[in-house]
């Protein structure tokens, strides 16, 4: 008898003991009638776009591989891909039941995106990088339904970017600036906006090297003699990125006051001391590129000699 009890409850057989109770069930099939119970039934595409014919056709000009590839699992629900399940929706027209971008958190929103978008290379930082460790989600700059730019953003990256980065908006305003405003380059042709290791989430270009060497190639190397700040600090050691009101964007108004911050008689700079024929008080002296004008780096002279 105690064998037959004990094999109707594993496999979730009500059994009425001597008084009149009903056992409970073990916790598997608690857990199976639960979600049972919370199922929700998909609408499909056609139901949406009852209400929101204008949102499903500017969304299947961009995503409609959901619709169409049929190995995805989402063909004929492709909004739901995104939405979740929207046949409660559908029905009772509660916003509550499905999954609206506009009132989740920036974490649950995320979430919805990088369920597909996370295995891209270029979105796989989205976790970790610095916009959503700043609870900012995918669709504060991405619009999926009626996108102004390429790819799916509200707006031109330029725009958006400076939108939050006041700071470096200002810094476009100045006399020697990379071209961002006139379109020339965009910030995204520096900077990866969905994160990587490398400081201000700049990109990466062969090699593992910065951004910078995509356009600016023979600064490169490597180098027999190199540099040490170019190789250990990078460009932004001596340039302002953005922008400057110095020539060669230099973060010093002259090039020997940018060269005297290492090369100086302080023994902890990574810079050596000056010959004693370099007398500053001489004209002759005072522009260091005139003679060292290898300064990314040499194949030849140690120095940075010409």
């Amino acid at each position: 008898m105690v064998k037959r009890l004990l094999i109707a409850l594993a496999v979730g057989i009500p059994v009425v003991l001597m008084g009149g109770q009903t056992p409970p069930a073990a916790p598997a099939v608690q857990a199976a009638a639960a979600q049972a119970s919370t199922v929700t039934e998909y609408a499909g595409s056609e139901a949406c776009a009852a209400c929101h014919e204008d949102k499903k056709a500017a969304a299947l000009a961009y995503h409609k591989v959901l619709e169409t590839e049929k190995r995805m699992g989402w063909s004929g629900k492709g909004c739901e891909a995104c939405h979740g399940p929207g046949k409660t929706h559908a029905e009772s027209a509660e916003i509550k039941e499905i999954l609206s971008f506009k009132n989740a958190t920036a974490t649950r929103a995320s979430q919805a995106c990088l369920a597909c978008h996370a295995r891209v290379q270029k979105e796989g930082g989205r976790t970790v990088d610095q916009h959503s460790r700043n609870a900012m989600s995918c669709v504060d700059c991405h619009v999926i339904h009626a996108p102004k730019a390429t790819p799916l953003l509200a707006v031109k990256s330029a725009e958006l970017c400076t939108s939050c980065h006041t700071s470096v908006k200002a810094e476009f305003a100045r006399p020697y600036r990379h071209k961002v405003v006139e379109g020339m380059v965009g910030c995204v042709d520096c900077h990866s906006p969905h994160g990587v290791s490398r400081k201000a989430t700049t990109s990466s270009h062969a090699g593992n090297d910065a951004a910078c060497f995509k356009c600016h190639g023979d600064k490169r190397g490597p180098f027999t003699f190199e540099h040490a700040p170019v190789k250990l600090e990078g460009c932004s050691a001596c340039h302002e990125p953005h922008g400057s009101v110095n020539p060669r964007m230099l973060i010093r108004a002259d090039v020997r006051s940018l060269c005297l911050e290492c090369h100086t008689m302080n023994q902890g700079k990574l810079g050596g001391i000056p010959p004693a024929f370099h007398d500053l008080r001489s004209a002759r002296y005072q522009n260091c590129t005139t003679c060292h004008n290898r300064i990314h780096g040499s194949y030849i002279n140690s120095g940075l000699l010409r």
